[in-house]
């Protein structure tokens, strides 16, 4: 029995100290806009996140769960929708010939990813598959901080720590040694269409909100609900309670 609880111990002695390693440096918070019960997007953000994303992360990273329809969300027009899917080519079939095809995309159509299949992606990538972005903000501990930190925690290795070729050092990741380059490298590295000043960190605080809308795009609309829920809730509950203060007010 002594052993048994003594393996027990030391298990969980490994995984606290694993998880304490897990982020040695501090998540930054930010102050996001759709933080909180009444938390909303910024379209003007989310337009620029998509840029970043499209521009700079599209290379490598996959939205396959977002449709080229839902872009109208975050302020595009449906005309700018349209032009955008019918930028990309789409390959769809069987025809009635029973052969593939490709065509231009429409509006209906998922975002395509960079790569055909996960060999592709194995074959030009050192072996791994980059993940596809659409949840990953859910999936994330910390979530968009964590996110964001990521995107900006590459740094020189310090001293005693050696990397191999195909890794990098990230202050954020755990164990601060990443496959993935990294993605933004000097400031202006995307021009945004709105004039603002696109700094490794905005262009990070940008994609990481659009990647927020895109892994719960219906956010505002639950929100939403749910405070007219709490409204309705709180008028019932005083109507049903003068209703029995009324009925039951000759009762001793």
């Amino acid at each position: 029995m002594m052993t048994y609880m003594a393996a027990v111990l030391l298990g969980l002695s490994v995984l606290t100290l694993q998880a304490e390693q897990d982020y040695i440096d501090p998540v930054p918070e930010v102050s996001w806009s759709f933080d909180g019960w009444n938390g909303t997007f910024k379209r003007d953000q989310l337009q620029r996140g998509f840029q970043v994303y499209k521009e700079v992360c599209s290379s490598c990273h996959g939205i396959k769960l977002l449709r080229f329809r839902e872009l109208e969300a975050i302020g595009f027009t449906a005309p700018q929708v349209k032009a955008l899917a019918a930028s990309y080519d789409i390959n769809d079939g069987p025809n009635l010939e029973g052969d593939m095809f490709v065509r231009k995309g429409l509006p209906s159509d998922v975002i395509p990813g960079p790569y055909k299949n996960d060999n592709q992606a194995k074959s030009v990538n050192n072996g791994a598959v980059p993940p596809d972005l659409s949840l990953i903000v859910k999936a994330r501990k910390g979530g968009a901080n964590y996110v964001k930190a990521l995107l900006t925690g590459y740094m020189n290795p310090p001293v005693g720590i050696t990397l191999r070729e195909t890794e990098h050092y990230n202050r954020y990741f755990p164990d601060h040694k990443i496959a993935m380059a990294p993605p933004f490298v000097a400031d202006d590295q995307v021009t945004y269409t709105d004039g603002t000043n696109a700094t490794i960190s905005q262009m990070a605080e940008d994609v990481t909100a659009f990647l927020a809308f895109v892994a719960e795009p219906e956010m505002e609309d639950r929100k939403r609900a749910g405070f007219e829920t709490l409204l309705y809730l709180a008028f019932m509950t005083l109507l049903f309670y003068f209703t029995k203060r009324k009925i039951w007010k000759d009762v001793k």
